[in-house]
């Protein structure tokens, strides 16, 4: 290799950390909640706050499961993709940068691409864990629940269940997003000559959201990579945080609706969720903001055995 073509190499590693994806998240661009700092805006803490709990929709706007568990002794292994599409309080695609504050604008319906493994336990319990992908993006979700069947495989009774669950952000910039709920699903099985069975379930989430940012520069000036310390005096009067999102203030109501196919080990689902985002008072501006919603299909393919 040459002189040239190792200094172009060594630049290239050094750099990388400052290059960002299209969907990597840049949360300077929703203003800065202090007066007088640089792209200083009244509704800062308002565009933050409904942003995470957005993004916090987007997360976990995914179940693709009945309400019956597995069985004490069973184990599953899906991949899923859920395809989401985020919109703002007119009902339009929320892609400005104080909506969806990205390197790159959103273009259409956000791709989540997941891993999710469920094992069956005793007394019609059940654990499961999902990892998932935003897309164009180094950011990931990690998700953990536990499901309880409170009644199951009665023939003329249907199948009821709730599933508490927490999800997180990880790899972020700047700010941490956590979410959890709690949903109620209602669901049957049929089988289907004795050979397949087909199980439609429906269900209702209740979601909770909170978030907290560190300390984030908001100056227009100064490139990424120096964008995390504080090189001279006068930086300092550019950076804030932003004020957190309470779990407990930030809730949001999803419907969901969905099919499993079961034919021998192979298992195949689909699932619409529909998230109302509601709103909330900024109490800065006395602004009311109407977050809007999140609507998602859901797709499942993997074993159950």
């Amino acid at each position: 290799m040459s002189l040239a073509s190792r200094l172009t190499a060594l630049v290239l590693a050094v750099s990388a950390p400052a290059l960002a994806d299209t969907y990597d998240f840049r949360i300077n661009q929703l203003g800065s909640p202090v007066p007088g700092q640089s792209n200083y805006n009244a509704e800062a803490n308002a565009n933050f706050r409904a942003f995470t709990r957005r993004l916090a929709a987007a997360m976990t706007s995914v179940n693709l499961m009945p309400p019956e568990t597995l069985g004490h002794s069973a184990f599953a292994i899906t991949a899923e993709l859920s395809v989401i599409s985020m919109q703002n309080g007119d009902g339009q695609l929320a892609n400005k940068a104080s909506e969806f504050p990205s390197a790159g604008p959103l273009q259409g319906a956000l791709l989540m691409p997941s891993i999710h493994m469920r094992k069956g336990l005793p007394f019609s319990f059940e654990i499961g864990a999902r990892a998932s992908w935003l897309e164009k993006s180094r950011m990931g979700a990690g998700t953990v629940e536990l499901k309880w069947a409170l009644n199951e495989g009665w023939r003329y009774i249907p199948d009821i269940g709730v599933r508490a669950y927490v999800t997180k952000l990880l790899n972020t910039r700047n700010f941490d997003v956590t979410s959890g709920g709690l949903d109620v699903g209602v669901g049957k099985q049929f089988a289907i000559a004795g050979m397949v069975t087909l199980t439609p379930y429906l269900g209702w989430n209740l979601g909770f959201t909170g978030a907290t940012s560190s300390s984030v520069d908001f100056s227009p000036s100064r490139p990424l990579s120096e964008s995390d310390t504080i090189q001279d005096p006068t930086d300092a009067q550019n950076f804030s945080v932003f004020n957190e999102v309470a779990a407990k203030d930030n809730t949001h109501n999803r419907f969901y609706l969905g099919l499993r196919f079961i034919g021998g080990y192979f298992t195949l689902g689909a699932e619409f969720s529909y998230t109302l985002l509601g709103s909330f008072t900024d109490e800065t501006t006395g602004t009311k903001f109407n977050v809007g919603s999140v609507l998602a299909f859901n797709a499942t393919m993997g074993l159950d055995f």
